[in-house]
């Protein structure tokens, strides 16, 4: 079983393309957040996995909030985790394996994979070019093919791109972005070119914006993943000025959009 969070879909292929290699059920952790659903069994010998975007250096704080309440009804005897991030991940791995052992569960294994960048809302941040973003794509579907293997033989191991920096940003950095950085009273809407197709609405993965009226509106329980941002067909949807002019990136958008 395979618990996944994504918001502009570089995880959500991570987490499919592994699935498939083994066999196993997804499980989108905001829907079964939503609905309360927080108990599990799992097959004997069955894997127990979790994929998640980096945000700020660390898991994102919903995705811990989900492990924290996760119950399965046996121990889990291998269990891992993959983990997709612009450039570093920072102490992730240190997050995670205390959150496995507040649980009195064993990390077995982990991986980081670079995919194209999504985090854009702040000055300094940045789309990758093209090239880059297809160089990164490249370099996960080697990573993947390298580690899934390794998966399906249960192997311990770990496989993380801390970075420079890493305690700072992780346990520094990462902290105040979770209390300032995921403020959504920040996003607005450019109403002359917003045409109110609801496409904000259907990929907001926390259910966070409503359009009445017509216009987007945000509800105060965001994540900053920024699909919104992303996937407005008219770019008229921007976060204070921080992504003025900076452009798109969703997974497989050049494909979605053709």
């Amino acid at each position: 079983m395979i618990f996944y969070f994504s918001g502009c879909g570089n995880s959500r292929h991570v987490a499919e393309t592994i699935a498939t290699s083994l066999h196993d059920t997804l499980v989108f952790i905001p829907e079964a957040a939503r609905e309360n659903r927080y108990e599990y069994a799992l097959s004997e010998g069955e894997r127990l996995g979790f994929v998640f975007p980096i945000y700020a250096w660390a898991p994102p704080k919903l995705v811990l909030d989900f492990v924290k309440k996760l119950q399965l009804a046996s121990m889990p005897d291998y269990v891992y985790f993959a983990c997709t991030c612009g450039d570093e991940c920072g102490k992730t791995e240190n997050f995670f394996r205390k959150a496995m052992e507040e649980k009195g569960w064993s990390l077995s294994a982990c991986f980081s994979m670079k995919m194209p960048e999504t985090y854009i809302g702040m000055p300094g941040f940045k789309l990758d070019t093209e090239e880059k973003a297809a160089q990164k794509i490249e370099a996960t579907e080697a990573t993947m093919k390298r580690n899934i293997p390794r998966l399906i033989n249960k192997e311990q191991f770990s496989e993380m791109d801390l970075g420079k920096a890493a305690w700072l940003k992780s346990y520094v950095i990462n902290k105040s972005f979770n209390k300032y950085a995921t403020d959504d009273s920040k996003y607005h809407v450019d109403l002359k070119k917003c045409i109110s197709c609801g496409k904000c609405v259907e990929v907001c993965p926390l259910q966070n914006i409503k359009l009445p009226q017509g216009e987007p509106v945000w509800h105060g329980h965001c994540t900053m993943c920024m699909a919104c941002y992303h996937h407005c067909p008219v770019n008229a949807i921007q976060y204070g000025k921080g992504t003025e002019g900076k452009g798109q990136y969703y997974f497989k958008k050049t494909e979605d959009r053709s």
